[in-house]
């Protein structure tokens, strides 16, 4: 059975932004794109019903399967992965890239969804709490709890 073309075009409009996404839940491109792909078989069997506005559900099937895979996984991985040392010199970009990605995986799945939907996909407060089915005083205290623990793991930006 083929894909509805308002599906098709979906995908292909949306792809690359939802690999993004995923890639900042999954701190990993090969996670990224396994995420985006069960997100997108998931959303193609219920299109009819989404078809209108189908960004909210593929984004929430995104945060949910992401935790789903962190909680099945989380008792088999150990990390012993450390922030690198910050010396005098500026970070390069990709250097910080590593160093954000490495702070991104340091919060739990829950915090690390809001900090990326509310600050990376800039959805709002309202828009978050309803993709994750909470309420906007959760969405409110995971991103301040998320946002407090990113900086104490980031190096404090140069001043000139």
């Amino acid at each position: 059975m083929s894909a509805p073309d308002g599906f098709t075009s979906y995908v292909l409009a949306r792809r690359g932004a939802l690999l993004r996404t995923a890639y900042l839940l999954t701190g990993d491109a090969g996670d990224a794109e396994d995420l985006v792909q069960v997100a997108l078989v998931k959303a193609s069997g219920a299109w009819r019903r989404i078809e209108d506005d189908p960004e909210p559900y593929v984004r929430r099937i995104l945060v949910n399967e992401n935790v789903s895979r962190w909680r099945r996984r989380r008792w088999r991985e150990v990390s012993t992965d450390r922030l690198p040392e910050v010396g005098h010199d500026p970070v390069g970009a990709h250097d910080q890239a590593l160093v954000l990605r490495a702070a991104l995986q340091a919060l739990a799945p829950r915090q690390r969804a809001v900090v990326v939907l509310r600050y990376f996909d800039d959805l709002t407060e309202r828009q978050t709490a309803e993709l994750l089915g909470v309420s906007v005083g959760t969405v409110k205290s995971q991103a301040r709890d998320g946002l407090a623990r990113l900086r104490e793991a980031l190096p404090a930006p140069a001043v000139p």
